[in-house]
């Protein structure tokens, strides 16, 4: 019997994926929250039939584009919305 060759790369392990609620609690936010993310594909998600995993390195990428630095202290607040 003949092997077939690819050229597929061998796929990257990753860690065990997170459940919906296990990435709801690594966030401090609901379970519904992180199903409207998945519902609207804002963030990436594995399915495997029904379960829906969410990889903890896409989750803190997630994080990561959202974090909003602090801007540096000038000792006087901005105006107010004028």
């Amino acid at each position: 019997m003949a092997t077939r060759r690819t050229n597929r790369k061998p796929l990257e392990p990753i860690g065990r994926p997170l459940t919906i609620d296990e990435a709801a609690d690594r966030m401090n936010v609901t379970p519904r929250f992180i199903r409207r993310l998945v519902a609207e594909r804002r963030i990436s998600y594995i399915k495997a039939g029904r379960h829906v995993r969410i990889d903890s390195e896409d989750l803190d990428a997630w994080i990561a584009e959202r974090r909003v630095e602090a801007l540096p202290s000038t000792g006087r607040l901005p105006p107010l919305g004028r």
